[in-house]
């Protein structure tokens, strides 16, 4: 999903943000043949993401600039090591610094606590997704900062898959069981057969009724462990069996263990902090 069109656009809108009328600083300061190489170099651990924001960085404000020895994404590395080397103009190295780099910190950040969620349900089948609690404007590269770290996409946004919250349901005056099922199985006749459809639910006595409706998954939302070990046994193989809500680093071991198949975190995006790469001059 993210496409050349989408990091040419989101680089040129970081660049007009961050020097509208040109870098002051080095337009006066730092004479036009004036060269600099620099490496991108890691103050601590983590798992790398933006190579291609920085490439592309780079190559908006001069193209004369060189990016070389660019990690691939979902490297990971330690403090000390080297994730890419810029070299070129002085003035266009030091115009593009801080959008490169707040690129790739807050994507690694991503990517980082990403896959530290997935290191952690490793011993089951679980998956972990991602959700739509992402930075306007930027939900392509968060997401893939997610999957850079091991973590699986959820539908990218409203238009991709069906998901019948609460709201909708109450929208749809369905409330009982017979009302319920009814809605969601015209839900059903009237979306392609290619489309995914999950339900949430909060309670164990909504399931029966929403999977009457056919869905493709069942999101279990704000379950204790022993309902949702309840909620995995009543699903079965009808549909895949979610789970959302309390979801961090200190209880997602326990929620894979009760037999979901997918844990979706909104933490891995609004919850991570960028992480500290910096350019140093050779």
């Amino acid at each position: 999903m993210l496409t050349p069109q989408i990091i040419s656009d989101v680089v040129q809108r970081a660049l007009a943000e961050d020097a509208p009328w040109g870098d002051l600083t080095v337009a006066l300061a730092i004479p036009e043949d004036a060269t600099l190489a620099t490496r991108v170099v890691a103050r601590e651990s983590g798992v790398f993401a933006g190579g291609p924001l920085i490439a592309e960085t780079f190559k908006q404000v001069d193209d004369r600039v060189s990016v070389t020895g660019l990690a691939p994404e979902g490297t990971a590395f330690i403090a000390g090591d080297v994730l890419a080397r810029i070299a070129g103009p002085a003035r266009a190295v030091l115009t593009g610094e801080r959008v490169a780099l707040n690129f790739s910190q807050r994507m690694s950040g991503i990517a980082t606590l990403t896959s530290t969620f997935v290191a952690l349900v490793a011993h089951t089948g679980a998956r972990i997704a991602d959700t739509r609690k992402t930075t306007p404007g930027l939900r392509a590269l968060e997401k893939h900062a997610v999957a850079a770290g091991g973590g699986s996409n959820h539908r990218f946004g409203l238009s991709d898959a069906i998901m019948v919250k609460d709201n909708h349901l109450a929208a749809l005056g369905a409330v009982d069981a017979a009302t319920t099922t009814a809605a969601l199985a015209t839900l059903r006749a009237r979306a392609g057969h290619t489309t995914s459809i999950v339900v949430e639910v909060d309670r164990l006595d909504q399931i029966e009724a929403v999977l009457a409706g056919n869905p493709t998954g069942v999101l279990l939302d704000n379950f204790s462990l022993a309902d949702l070990r309840a909620g995995v046994e009543l699903i079965g193989d009808r549909a895949l069996a979610e789970a959302s809500g309390g979801v961090n680093l200190d209880t997602v071991a326990g929620i894979a263990e009760t037999g979901v198949d997918v844990i979706s975190v909104g933490l891995l995006t609004h919850g991570a902090r960028a992480l500290d790469l910096g350019l140093d001059a050779e």
